[in-house]
């Protein structure tokens, strides 16, 4: 029997890691729910063994029932039947099984009838379904906007939700429209309030919705008339029992055909306001793309495991001029690099996530008791952290499985073009993550300022400062030659004084900053289990020297009139 998380012991790795301990501890509370819940750890062990379990039966899920069904799914894809969205007959199989096994409401306080677990293992879980199949990963993991309504919701609206998330319900977010893609300040579906029926009314069009015609919405729309920007959006929360949104399209897409894209109309649709008005892009919208970004670093990485677990077995079977060509120098350089950007991105996911469980579970318990200075302090920490990662962890793992969806093609020849191997499906299916929940571009954008303040660098010194392994003290070495470089070129670029420089650079910044904290991530990983990483470090290790010189060279030797030469042209 296939099993997506037995099969790939790096996953299991990332559960021993020395924040697991502080994470478990907050997100259990000293476990406190040991007395109330039969399936409540009483310690951190019972605790690591009660994920293990869950991810167990996930990874079993997701090799015995999403991956069979994923070639049906593409092929079918959903349908548009009087203004309703109808999904594909092997998804409703994929939602059967996940709500069976309890999946649902992950990230959820047990009183509401969730598992509680930390982003950590709710991003494992993730990875290993969109290994299964990357589309209905979406479908699956939009369960995480519950996280929102959570947060900045109130009491009622928790009670009257949640528990209905943790049963299986299906949730969306409703942001982009047709004229407001990645400038969401430019959002005019209108909220106005109803006074006689004490209740919002929405009255627009949203377009590019995934899972659109879910059960749940979160919607964000222009409460404040006579606004034009972010300052007169607020969030709002729409039950589809109450009826008013109609399906007018399903987009026809590339790849992800089992996720169903809608253009959706919003007739008078009764809504309730969710937190306070006016907050809704400055605030809650930040939230909510934070953990959307998240959820597609681990759609990336469990994309890149497919495919990269597809031209390794393609490479040992398939034979030319008398042996088999995973032995040919040129089809092992692909593999192992292939397999050298997933553990290295697997590592930043991980790390990124664990950040987030810190700084989150120490949010919620300042809704119900003060914290401690030393508490606020780590709060602040990980908070800077976690905002720091997540726009290198999207970004990077996004950008290399579309490089490894490639590979996969080219270690399949021209079999990859054939669209009975899977190798297409997943190509096609990567392409999107790139560009939704903030292109790379956006994520560039996010990064700069890290990247120009010094964040960046004081990480990555305080990572030079952790013992390695003796056997990766050398590669150690080499990374800590690239640090002083970056340092060199940031402050070139600084001492350009031009705006337009700096944007224009910041792409080649940006990419030398995630692979030289990639670097730091698998040696440190490999130092603990070389048997699972060394390989994977040192390819890397090169692979980041080769990249980052040829873009330092190109800062280095970039001039402020090169861009005047531009736009004369």
């Amino acid at each position: 029997m296939a099993n997506y998380y037995t099969e790939h012991p790096e996953i299991e790795f990332h559960l021993d890691h020395p924040l697991m301990k502080r994470i478990v501890e907050l997100k259990e509370r000293n476990y406190a729910d040991k007395e109330k819940y039969e399936e409540a750890p009483v310690c951190y062990e019972d605790a690591i063994e009660n994920y293990k379990r869950i991810l167990d039966v996930t990874g079993e899920i997701a090799g015995e029932t999403i991956a069979p069904n994923s070639e049906e799914v593409d092929l079918e894809g959903p349908h548009l039947i009087d203004n309703r969205m109808h999904y594909a007959s092997k998804t409703l199989e994929n939602l059967e099984a996940t709500r069976k096994a309890g999946l649902w409401g992950v990230s959820m306080p047990r009183r509401y009838g969730g598992l509680n677990l930390p982003n950590v293992v709710f991003s494992m879980m993730s990875e290993m379904i969109s290994a299964g199949d990357g589309g209905f990963q979406n479908i699956w993991s939009l369960q995480s906007c519950i996280d929102t309504l959570y947060e900045f919701g109130n009491e009622e609206q928790r009670q009257k939700y949640i528990p209905r998330i943790c049963a299986g319900e299906t949730m969306s977010m409703d942001l982009t429209e047709p004229d407001a893609g990645s400038d969401l300040q430019r959002v005019m579906l209108k909220a106005s309030f109803d006074e006689k029926e004490n209740c919002w009314r929405l009255n627009g069009v949203k377009r590019f919705i995934t899972n659109g015609d879910s059960d749940i919405h979160l919607v964000l729309a222009r409460s404040e008339e006579g606004t034009k920007d972010g300052r007169g959006l607020s969030m709002f929360i729409y039950d589809k029992r109450n009826g008013g949104v109609d399906v007018r399209h399903i987009e026809n897409k590339l790849g992800i055909h089992g996720s169903p894209t809608c253009e959706l109309v919003y007739k008078n649709a009764k809504a309730e306001l969710c937190g306070n008005t006016r907050l809704g892009l400055i605030k809650y919208v930040m939230a909510l793309m934070n953990g959307a970004r998240l959820g597609i670093a681990a759609q990336s990485v469990g994309v890149s495991q497919e495919a990269y677990n597809e031209a390794l077995a393609y490479a040992k079977e398939r034979a030319q001029f008398g042996k088999k060509i995973i032995n040919m120098p040129p089809v092992y350089d692909m593999l192992s690099r292939m397999k050298a950007k997933l553990d290295a991105g697997r590592s930043l996911l991980y790390q990124t996530a664990r950040y987030v469980d810190l700084y989150k579970a120490l949010e919620d318990i300042a809704r119900f008791e003060k914290l401690s200075p030393e508490e606020r302090q780590e709060m602040k920490k990980y908070t800077r952290l976690a905002d720091a990662f997540t726009p290198i962890a999207k970004g990077m793992n996004s950008e290399y499985v579309n490089q490894n969806t490639y590979d996969s093609i080219s270690v399949h020849g021209g079999s990859g073009f054939i669209m009975e191997y899977k190798c297409q499906r997943l190509y096609r299916d990567a392409r999107i993550f790139s560009i939704y929940e903030g292109t790379t571009q956006l994520q560039v954008v996010a990064a700069n300022r890290y990247v120009m303040n010094g964040t960046y660098l004081g990480i990555m010194r305080e990572m030079l400062a952790e013992p390695v392994s003796k056997d990766m003290q050398p590669l150690s070495k080499r990374i800590e030659k690239m640090v002083e470089e970056y340092e060199s070129s940031i402050n070139k670029v600084k001492e350009m004084e031009s705006q337009d420089a700096q944007d224009l650079l910041a792409r080649r910044l940006y990419d030398i900053t995630a692979e030289i904290i990639m670097a730091l991530l698998i040696i440190a990983d490999s130092s603990k289990a070389p048997e699972l990483f060394a390989k994977s470090a040192h390819i890397f290790v090169q692979m980041a020297e080769e990249n980052i010189t040829g873009k330092i060279a190109y800062i280095n030797n970039f001039k402020v009139t090169d861009l005047v030469n531009f736009e004369q042209k």
